[in-house]
């Protein structure tokens, strides 16, 4: 399991399932593991490798839902979707904006929602006990 992730990401979890949840993502057919639910802080995301050499931007929303697109930002093609701020819109659509030219990314549906014609791929994930 390759994950990126600063020493700010790291988080004491005050659930005993959360310091033994692992995040995964679908694979073609197969789950494969990205990181420890734990270092997922609410808001904030961390940038993991897939299996087939991709990166994807794992982030853990305010309601402890566990999102992974894709870390390339379209419109700069730089690597840095986890590096986004979460928000959510007036009716309820969470996003991450990119921290370069803040463009916002519907982490269901992968959508940009300030440019209807780009769109960026989402990771089907669960959470399981280690």
């Amino acid at each position: 399991m390759t994950t990126v992730a600063t020493a700010t990401d790291l988080a004491v979890p005050a659930d005993p399932f959360e310091a033994t949840a692992v995040v995964e993502v679908l694979a073609g057919t197969a789950w494969a593991p990205l990181c420890d639910l734990a270092l997922l802080v609410p808001g904030r995301g961390v940038a993991a490798l897939l299996p087939d050499g991709r990166q994807a931007a794992v982030f853990r929303d305010h309601l402890g839902r566990v999102h992974a697109v894709a870390n390339r930002d379209p419109f700069t093609g730089a690597y840095v979707l986890s590096r986004g701020l979460l928000g959510s819109t007036p009716d309820g659509r969470i996003y991450v904006a990119s921290p370069l030219l803040k463009q916002r990314f519907d982490l269901l549906t992968g959508e940009c929602l300030d440019d209807d014609s780009v769109r960026i791929d989402v990771h089907t994930t669960r959470v399981t006990p280690a």
